[in-house]
């Protein structure tokens, strides 16, 4: 399915343009601009709908060259067609000036817009159209409740959220007991629940409803304890594609159940930090998990993070690493009245005290260079135009 978006001032034109695509079968349109948008507006559309075909009309044709100048900047391989009232030489002229090389006039013969689309469909064949999307993501996963992996995530979220040009989004998928919504006192009526619900359809003016910002870092909530909520696995992957277009962190707060949602966010991560304290039942349960992923093929992703550590732990380091097979990449030291009063104040820990000097660090080690643009996987979009007996078009 192409996915294309109409920016077209024009309302009876965009409703005359959608009713023909809609008719073709192939074509979704998440979304229609009756209005030239500005900057900021065009990228949070790109971003929120990630389209491959932009139709665009040149009833304004400054304003048209404006807009395919910019997108040629922001949305690389994005086709764009052109859109009329009629086949003008001065506007077809204007927009081939920009490098609009296919253009369609009301009313919007099915023949031509096909061959439109099969052209476009051809170039984004070879190149699909790519969208910056980060690949820094972080699952934190606690071998067991209690060992401190929601206190973990808000706080190394709040660090990487200070780092210059760094958005974060911190998402609390624990819909056993969503601990963030109450170390922030957030009273945000939406939640996760509502971002799942509205997965496949998700937009830049629903989910601002959706987050509660605190400055640099934006927050997804639990919502009310539901662990009976059935998430399916594209949900999950229609939100984080959503996610990843518009911030350069995740970092997801899972509940340790390993639910069926748990391993797709997972599957979707860069790291998975395995939260334990350096005890006797917070590492047995954790040499449970690690046995179930490597069953999955996660091992290769996960490091443990060991939480509450104080200066003469039962065990230490490379022991734990012995018994767990897999590396200790942080040690968080024990702080109770630093994270209480965190706690009572319903924020982070304070940046310049010895454990939140751990938590930047943490944060610093855990981000690399970031990945150049990229697209979501070629499409097989030819196919998609072999040209079915005709439909009569509906106004």
């Amino acid at each position: 399915m192409i996915r294309s978006v109409i920016l077209c001032p024009d309302a009876d034109m965009a409703a005359y343009l959608e009713q023909a695509l809609t008719n073709l079968g192939e074509v979704s349109i998440p979304r229609i601009i009756h209005a030239y948008p500005n900057a900021l507006e065009l990228v949070r559309t790109l971003r929120a709908h990630a389209p491959d075909v932009i139709f665009l009309s040149f009833e304004n044709i400054e304003k048209a060259q404006d807009a395919v100048r910019f997108l040629e900047k922001e949305a690389e391989g994005v086709q764009i067609i052109g859109v009329h009232r009629e086949l003008d030489a001065t506007v077809l002229r204007e927009s081939m000036r920009v490098g609009v090389r296919e253009f369609v006039a009301y009313p919007f013969d099915r023949t031509h817009l096909v061959d439109s689309l099969k052209n476009a469909a051809a170039v984004l064949e070879r190149r699909p159209a790519g969208y910056q999307a980060t690949t820094q993501i972080f699952s934190f996963l606690p071998s067991k409740a209690g060992v401190g992996t929601s206190t973990l995530a808000l706080n190394v979220s709040s660090a990487l959220s200070r780092r210059p040009d760094t958005r974060v989004l911190l998402s609390d998928f624990d819909l056993n007991s969503g601990m963030v919504r109450f170390l922030l006192r957030l009273t945000n009526e939406y939640s996760v629940l509502d971002a799942v619900e509205h997965s496949m359809a998700m937009d830049e003016h629903l989910w601002p409803q959706l987050v509660t910002t605190i400055q640099n870092m934006d927050v997804l909530h639990a919502g009310r304890i539901n662990p009976s909520l059935r998430i399916e696995p594209n949900q999950i992957r229609n939100l984080v594609q959503f996610m990843r277009r518009n911030y350069q962190a995740l970092c997801f707060d899972l509940s340790g159940n390993l639910e069926r949602y748990s391993l797709e966010i997972m599957q979707e991560s860069k790291r998975v930090l395995l939260v334990c304290t350096p005890e006797i039942p917070s590492l047995h349960l954790a040499r449970e998990k690690m046995q179930y992923l490597r069953s999955v093929d996660l091992d290769g992703r996960v490091g443990v993070v060991l939480s509450r550590v104080t200066k003469k732990p039962v065990f230490t380091v490379k022991q734990v690493e012995e018994i767990l097979g897999v590396p200790v990449i942080a040690t968080i030291p024990n702080d109770y009245l630093g994270v209480n009063r965190a706690t009572a104040e319903a924020g982070v820990v304070r940046p310049n005290t010895d454990i939140g000097k751990r938590y930047e660090q943490f944060a610093n080690d855990l981000v690399e260079a970031r990945s150049a643009p990229n697209a979501d996987g070629k499409k097989k979009f030819l196919e998609f135009f072999a040209v079915s007996e005709a439909q009569p078009l509906r106004r």
